[in-house]
């Protein structure tokens, strides 16, 4: 009896930590875990699910079928840090000050990590994070935690001695001199200042599709999958936060052989240009030989990614802990393609940039095969994780949540979907996109006309109320993203 007494202060408290206020019935429901499986430069028509007949992406499609596709959901930024940083914090970037690359994002930012860490999760972030600059600085240095318990860290393919290459090192020693995907430009300088011996980049970019030079189960990708899985069997016993950042699709498009195998590049489709449309600075076409081999370079990677993901949701069903984990599948921004000649992402964030995909998996509480057609933005994740996890959401956070639509419940649905750039801020409405410059140049497109974004129509008289209507709701929208300082009571 005493000690009974003595261990129910402590079940108290357990139960507090990790179980959610009673449900309806009155039994208590563990939080559920979460997994984000987060890819880069992946835009929203290369999934299989979205309508893509091309691309082989089985166990991302059995994802959607079994849980929510949300088929336009935006991201805030149309590259990678600024855009990472505001998913994980539900902030705008002109509100953190982040609207480029190359920026540190303070120690002490508040993440999705930190919150969820106040109530007894255990977090870690596996692969591509993306809050400090890459090319100035040593990565085997310890890195800012911004919550995470855990940081296996890689934010690019090879080129840095980091948690890739000390995982290969383990593995392979031999093959060490083949894994790198080359080194950034910006970094060469670095390197040279520093003394550094160079790593061995055994290809360098190319404007095709190359086959990966070490052993397939040495990949990126690889390595992601490995110690997600690694990560959440070490941590099963408490819910955990797991985010698989993967490197893919970046460029440059380097995969191991046996996916490239899988894509004949003839058979591939073209990026769809309008006869006589004019490539902004002389842009030259791209050749059809190029651009059918970089398709077939950009769909071989999303494809070795789709099988690690079946791989990591396999585990998850062979520890029994599917019923209990939310999956999300999102990337930080699209990728042109080729799309009005070019490669790669940038402002002002047109379709193939800003809407990326994004998939949700909850079992018995998220409906399976629901599509969600609704205008969803990127900081809209964090607050519906927290809510989904009856945790309180803080009011720094400026996204909303959409678990109620998730569920088809009644919500207020969201009428626009603001991508901040340096110098742009671009507005996505259901038929339309309004584009502000600094410089004073607007731009409006009219999707159902035009779904690739090619003629501008601001000048035309017929859209007059239309770019009025657009000037407003960017202001209106710009206004909302401010976040106050909390007032104090005087105590």
């Amino acid at each position: 009896m005493l000690l009974c007494r003595r261990l129910t202060p402590i079940l108290h408290i357990f139960r507090l930590a990790f179980l959610t206020p009673p449900c309806q019935s009155g039994y208590l429901m563990q939080r559920p875990n979460i997994l984000i499986l987060y890819t880069d430069q992946q835009r929203w028509d290369a999934l299989g699910a979205n309508g893509n007949a091309e691309i082989l992406t089985p166990n991302l499609d059995r994802l959607a079928a079994e849980g929510a596709n949300l088929d336009r959901y935006f991201v805030q930024n149309p590259v990678c840090m600024p855009s990472r940083v505001s998913f994980l914090t539900s902030q705008y970037c002109s509100q953190l000050g982040i609207l480029t690359n190359g920026v540190r994002v303070p120690a002490d930012t508040p993440t999705l990590a930190t919150y969820l860490s106040n109530y007894g999760y255990t977090c870690g972030n596996i692969g591509k994070l993306h809050f400090l600059p890459h090319a100035n600085r040593d990565h085997m240095d310890p890195h800012p935690r911004y919550g995470f318990d855990a940081l296996v860290n890689s934010d690019e393919p090879g080129c840095y001695e980091d948690a890739y290459r000390a995982w290969a090192r383990a593995q392979a020693p031999e093959e060490m001199d083949r894994i790198s995907l080359g080194l950034p430009p910006a970094r060469e300088p670095w390197e040279q200042m520093m003394g550094r011996e160079p790593i061995e980049h055994p290809v360098r970019e190319l404007k095709c599709a190359i086959p990966f030079t070490g052993a397939d189960h040495l990949s990126h990708s690889a390595f992601v999958a490995d110690e997600t899985m690694r990560f959440i069997g070490e941590n099963q016993q408490r819910p955990f936060l797991a985010i698989a950042g993967f490197y893919s699709p970046h460029s440059p498009w380097i995969v191991p052989q046996k996916y490239l195998d899988m894509y004949d590049p003839r058979a591939l489709s073209l990026p769809r240009i309008p006869d006589g449309w004019q490539a902004p600075h002389g842009r030259a076409a791209i050749g059809e030989a190029e651009l059918r081999s970089v398709r077939q370079g950009y769909y071989a990677m999303i494809t070795e990614v789709d099988d690690y993901v079946g791989q990591i949701l396999g585990d998850l069903d062979e520890r029994g802990l599917t019923e209990n984990t939310i999956v999300l599948f999102v990337s930080d921004h699209g990728e042109y393609l080729g799309d009005y000649h070019t490669y790669g992402k940038g402002p002002p964030g047109q379709d193939c940039i800003s809407r990326v995909p994004c998939v949700l998996r909850w079992p018995g509480q998220i409906p399976a095969g629901r599509t969600v057609h609704e205008l969803t933005e990127a900081v809209d994740v964090l607050p519906t994780l927290l809510q989904a996890a009856a945790i309180p959401v803080p009011k720094a956070v400026q996204g909303q949540s959409f678990l109620a639509a998730l569920r088809g419940q009644e919500h207020t649905p969201r009428t626009s979907a603001l991508t901040e750039s340096r110098n742009c801020r671009a507005l996505r409405t259901d038929n339309h996109r309004y584009v502000a410059h600094m410089d004073g140049r607007e731009e409006l497109f009219d999707l159902l006309q035009d779904p690739g974004e090619y003629i501008d129509v601001s000048h035309d008289d017929d859209y007059a109320t239309t770019l009025s209507e657009h000037r407003q709701m960017m202001i209106q929208r710009l206004m909302a993203t401010d976040l106050h300082l909390r007032r104090e009571w005087a105590y």
